[in-house]
């Protein structure tokens, strides 16, 4: 087996490549791969409208394309490098047997890192269990306020290949990446990087909640100037410590209380940095307030600070201004069902935070806002929701729950919010959503929060948390109308 490309101008002719799935990242990857003259083969057990419409551009480029029973068990003895789409786990059976067979298995994430050109932009990444997409795209803006060629890309936005072989090159990527890319990845050497949170998740892909744990905290290796880790999460302090970063990298902390040295953090209503600035000691930089969070009349919820916090963390790591990061702040909007503000009904506010898909990202929405009515529901994926309702009981107005899992969520009220109204939505049809939202706003009283943080996936009743968002969006437009 011939070695592998590992610098821009490596010779990818002639080598080959097994690429499996053929979802954006898969594609990407083949097109990037053929353009090099490699020899490609695009494996694929899925099969759908979409994805034949790829395997037909490709197999124009000269890419072979298998589907379904045509797949083999392993790939061909030939094969020099397999690169998985991030979703296939690791105890597939093909990316098993390419193992086995001495065969480096790289996700997209990696072979754009190997890929790109000896002046690529410098990364910055973010990842966490809650939270990534708002402060990747928070870092976004505040990068494009600096008069930066900046994007999103990774598990969001621009396919990271395009980010990286664009050829009207970037002046600096914010990358955000999954534990499912990052266990696909061996060697990055982001400029700077940041863990927002860790919490269980993904457990059945990683195997054990260790494992996930361990896959979160990689993302801090061999960064050269900044790690940026949560204050007010423990784990990420620790898993900071044990990462092999470049000699001469900073550690530096954030948190929604008062910074200490090398940190960033809130004072009085202000977003302040004590780590980047002449004298750390006696010194801050103001960068924000709370006000600039503030959309459409909603007070920002603490974890949307903390999420604006790591974002300007890393900025300023880069060396963006006090100013720019104020600026792109106050230009942010959330992401589509992320605690994305709907407006007011009369003089209640609805609030979609149909991302929130575990217990972890919920508590953070319903603990935000004095009085809610809550609605809740879906597939739980076999977690415990004491702890949440029992965080959430002093903030609720009332609750309103559907979903698969509902039961489990009634059962968790009536321990620990006894007095709190619910209404259970049994149907699951297309209409059930209408149905939730007038119940809801029933509940609610001029002043309230009508929050969809659901605690759960959505696949039960939806496609995903987006056209649940969307249902949602829908329903509250209906009252308005």
């Amino acid at each position: 087996m011939s070695s592998q490309p590992t610098t821009s101008d490596a010779r990818w002719a002639g080598q080959h490549v097994v690429v499996v799935g053929l979802g954006l990242s898969g594609f990407a990857a083949a097109d990037a791969l053929m353009q090099r003259d490699a020899v490609v083969t695009v494996v694929s057990r899925d099969r759908n409208e979409t994805m034949d419409k790829r395997a037909q551009i490709l197999e124009t480029l000269g890419v072979t394309v298998l589907f379904g029973d045509d797949v083999p068990g392993a790939p061909p003895a030939d094969t020099q490098l397999v690169v998985t789409s991030p979703g296939v786990p690791p105890t597939n059976a093909f990316l098993v047997a390419a193992a086995d067979a001495g065969i480096p298995v790289w996700g997209e994430v990696e072979l754009a890192w190997r890929m790109r050109p000896e002046d690529a932009p410098p990364w910055l990444v973010i990842t966490g269990t809650n939270g990534k997409t708002t402060a990747v795209t928070m870092l976004e803006s505040i990068l494009q306020a600096a008069g930066l060629r900046a994007t999103a890309a990774g598990n969001v936005g621009t396919p990271i290949l395009d980010a990286v072989l664009d050829p009207e090159p970037y002046d600096v990527l914010a990358v955000e990446l999954s534990s499912f890319q990052i266990h696909w990845s061996s060697s990055l050497s982001p400029y700077a990087s940041c863990l927002l949170n860790v919490a269980p998740d993904h457990i059945d892909w990683h195997g054990s909640y260790d494992e996930y744990r361990r896959t979160k905290g990689r993302v801090f290796e061999r960064t050269q100037v900044a790690a940026v880790y949560n204050a007010q999460d423990p784990t990420t302090e620790e898993l900071l410590r044990e990462a092999d970063v470049v000699e001469g990298c900073r550690a530096i902390g954030f948190t929604t209380g008062t910074p200490d040295i090398s940190m960033l953090g809130v004072v009085d209503d202000v977003l302040a940095d004590r780590a980047f600035v002449p004298d750390r000691r006696t010194t801050a930089a103001e960068l924000a307030t709370i006000e600039d969070l503030t959309i459409d009349g909603a007070p920002p919820a603490p974890h949307y600070i903390a999420d604006a916090l790591a974002a300007a963390a890393l900025a300023r790591a880069y060396d963006v201004s006090p100013a720019a990061v104020q600026a792109g702040l106050r230009a942010y909007r959330p992401q589509p069902h992320r605690v994305q503000s709907l407006g007011r009904v009369g003089d209640v506010l609805f609030i979609d935070d149909s991302k929130a898909t575990n217990t972890d990202a919920a508590m953070g929405s319903v603990t935000a806002y004095d009085n809610i009515v809550w609605i809740a529901g879906g597939l739980l994926k076999g977690a415990d929701v004491d702890d949440l309702v029992r965080a959430a009981a002093s903030h609720l107005r009332g609750v309103v729950l559907l979903g698969r899992d509902r039961a489990r969520l009634a059962e968790a009220l009536d321990r620990h919010a006894p007095d709190v109204p619910v209404v259970d939505i049994a149907s699951t049809d297309t209409g059930a959503m209408t149905q939730v939202v007038r119940a809801a706003h029933s509940l609610a009283r001029p002043g309230d929060v009508v929050l969809l943080a659901p605690a759960a996936a959505s696949m039960d009743m939806f496609d995903n948390y987006g056209a649940r968002g969307d249902a949602f969006a829908a329903a509250v437009s209906e009252l308005d109308s």
